[in-house]
């Protein structure tokens, strides 16, 4: 399964702004009855009918914000007016807009975090219908027997709306750009990225689910190439570093086949950290893992592998894979599953 899209400017589509308005309420209605025989009919007015309502609803059946980059504008239908014979008028029906799961709600003008949905069927009210006006009947009294008071229907709430979409993943992969992360999740999962020798070869974000069996799976992100600066947004920029921000488990992919010595990586590694650091305090606190990739394409694996950590003074866990071969993915997969259960149980 992918995620993505592109604006005219080739920006992703990880963010829209909308406007939603609720229905108004409708007005109250002044009436008498007007009946054979009954010569001094009272006030029968009814009351107006209730504006709908705007919600937002998380549905796992969308996965972009593509679409509200052609349509903006919501608005739920209004409540009727009163009508006589004491009749209160049709409320006007709520309008549902279905939105990504891992969706943060925001209201444009003050900034307030009006919901984070991230499971299917969660909900979260934007726009409150207006309330309706009331009718001459309420106004009767034993000293007003004829009111021809009512009162007007309310208007129903108008906001503009900022949609941020994070990626719901419990892997995320960091590195550099063509540090092997496309390659990895193409021969962990069924997600296809494009795949090529040159840097930001992916453009886009990426879920792939991995399984190892019927009951056993989690969701790995291949987020686009970190390079520095980013979290001022150099190169592909912020838009994507957020992605990483609600992973349980970041694993952390280094191209050991550059053509560099290991103290040169450590250098970079260091960069990317900073990168991390400077974007969030919490995701660059988040548990990390040191991937090695492309052993394949070097004799000396273990004396470079052990030049870096040396150098970075690394004590969390390191692999050495080849994702192109396959090699040692699969212990990788099988250690990722059993510390996310872990991790699952702490949460508990």
């Amino acid at each position: 399964m992918e995620l993505f899209c592109y604006s005219k400017k080739m920006k992703f589509i990880d963010e829209a702004i909308i406007n939603v308005r609720a229905g108004n309420g409708g007005n109250g209605m002044a009436s008498f009855r007007r009946e054979k025989y009954i010569p001094k009919g009272g006030p029968d007015g009814g009351d107006g009918g209730s504006g709908g309502s705007v919600f937002l609803i998380a549905t796992n059946g969308i996965n972009t914000l593509i679409d509200f980059s052609v349509k903006n504008q919501f608005q739920a239908t209004s409540g009727q007016g009163g009508q006589s014979r004491k009749r209160t008028g049709l409320s006007g029906e709520d309008l549902y807009i279905k939105i990504p799961c891992g969706t943060k709600i925001t209201n444009h003008e003050t900034g307030e975090l009006m919901g984070d949905l991230v499971s299917d069927g969660e909900i979260c009210l934007v726009a409150k219908g207006g309330n309706g006006g009331k009718g001459n009947t309420r106004f009767k009294s034993s000293i007003n027997q004829a009111p021809r008071k009512t009162t007007l229907g309310t208007m129903g709430e108008h906001r503009k709306i900022v949609l941020e979409l994070n990626l719901l993943a419990d892997v995320g992969l960091l590195g550099y750009p063509n540090a092997g992360k496309s390659t990895l999740i193409r021969s962990v999962s069924s997600a296809k990225p494009k795949v090529a020798d040159y840097p930001f070869t992916t453009l886009n974000p990426n879920l792939g689910v991995v399984r190892l069996n019927f009951d056993e799976s989690f969701v790995i992100a291949d987020v686009p190439g970190i390079i520095e600066g980013a979290s001022e947004g150099t190169g592909l920029g912020i838009a994507f570093l957020k992605h990483l921000s609600r992973t349980r488990l970041l694993l952390h992919l280094v191209d050991l086949g550059q053509d560099i010595t290991g103290v040169e990586t450590a250098i970079e590694i260091r960069k990317l950290e900073l990168e991390l650091d400077k974007f969030s305090d919490e995701l660059s606190k988040k548990e990390r893992w040191m991937v090695f990739n492309k052993t394949d394409l070097i004799s000396d694996v273990d004396a470079k592998s052990k030049m870096i950590i040396d150098e970075l003074e690394w004590t969390g866990p390191i692999y050495q894979v080849s994702a192109a071969t396959g090699e040692n993915i699969d212990s990788l997969i099988k250690d990722v599953m059993y510390r996310l259960k872990e991790l699952e149980e702490e949460e508990s």
